[in-house]
């Protein structure tokens, strides 16, 4: 079910004029070897600046708190460490102690107390050019590191990004890697120049997918996420749903991959916008997928695109729930807020 390129379009009025896409949200198409075409908006230049901005105030904090971190390291660690000492006395020789209790989180408290308030000392009495050593590291993390270790475990986000549901996926269509997370974010330091992201911003005005020089370099684009609702069609199928029910299709459906969700999901919107033929195709290619590679059982009498409507919709009970049980766990609104 891998995903491959085929165009990329850009409403007229942005092709005329590049300094539209400030502002406007272009398009971008891929086709599967199953014939799914998926359509991702691009986001805009200026969303995507709002999202920097963010993402900016968020690493100058973290910044700055590393560059305090030598002053208030041996303070913060004093105060760690008693409040572990303390939370280990009165557990260890408190009357009313639990049996069993455990120590770890008092000891561990007391511990990393410790290590940090020498580590303080250390950096402030004994030698400074060893503080100045880490800040400088920690500082360099920071601001490299932020936004490659938050877009490859977020899935191609970051704080601004989140902020602004934008998400930076493969040209292809499917989540972003590791690899790309540090390709695009290494080339940073070009697209800044001179100031403020002008040669990336040049180059995000004319490329047609929008891409500045990290983006052409790892293969990805940044786009704007859309939700959309599951089709009650999908959802609730008709005829024959026996399978819905079997925890081994249950089982099967939840190692899905998030790429695989998405092509079934397009497949089964857009199957009336297919000829028969094509139509007959896809869902015998898919549902091959589904048996030979993920293990799925098709009873004799279920057709292929069935089969997949079946998956889906248990892919869809499945998103409904998780959203319930989110929406379970958020504290009620304050009355008068």
């Amino acid at each position: 079910m891998r995903v491959h390129r085929v165009r990329k379009t850009v409403p007229p009025n942005m092709t005329d004029a590049p300094t539209d896409r400030l502002h406007l949200d272009g398009q971008h198409s891929v086709l599967t070897p199953e014939y799914v075409e998926f359509d991702f908006v691009l986001a805009g230049m200026f969303t995507r600046f709002l999202a920097w901005l963010v993402d900016s105030v968020v690493t100058i904090l973290l910044s700055i708190a590393v560059i305090l971190l030598p002053v208030f390291s041996l303070y913060l660690g004093g105060a760690i460490a008693v409040v572990g000492l303390v939370l280990l006395l009165v557990r260890k020789f408190g009357e009313k102690r639990a049996e069993g209790e455990s120590l770890v989180l008092p000891i561990g408290l007391l511990g990393a107390g410790v290590g940090l308030a020498i580590g303080g000392l250390a950096m402030n009495l004994i030698s400074p050019a060893i503080g100045f050593a880490l800040v400088f590291i920690l500082y360099f993390l920071v601001d490299w590191g932020y936004a490659i270790f938050l877009e490859g475990l977020w899935s191609g986000q970051t704080v601004g990004k989140k902020m602004f549901g934008l998400r930076v996926i493969q040209e292809s269509g499917v989540r972003v890697s590791w690899l790309q997370a540090l390709l695009r974010n290494l080339a940073r330091p070009v697209d800044r120049l001179p100031l403020v992201y002008f040669v990336g911003g040049l180059a995000a005005l004319f490329t047609q997918s929008q891409q500045r020089l990290g983006d052409l370099l790892a293969g990805t684009i940044v786009i704007r996420e859309r939700r959309l609702k599951i089709p009650a069609s999908l959802s609730r199928p008709d005829g024959d749903t026996a399978l819905l029910g079997d925890p081994d299709f249950r089982s099967r459906v939840a190692k899905l991959s998030a790429e695989e969700e998405t092509v079934l999901f397009n497949a089964a919107m857009r199957r009336e916008e297919l000829g028969m033929e094509a139509r007959l195709h896809l869902f015998s290619t898919l549902s091959t997928r589904l048996q030979d590679d993920l293990g799925f059982f098709k009873p004799p009498h279920l057709s292929d695109e069935k089969l997949v409507l079946l998956v889906t919709a248990s892919l869809a009970a499945k998103k409904t729930e998780k959203n319930r049980t989110a929406a379970r766990r958020k504290p009620p609104p304050r009355p008068g807020a």
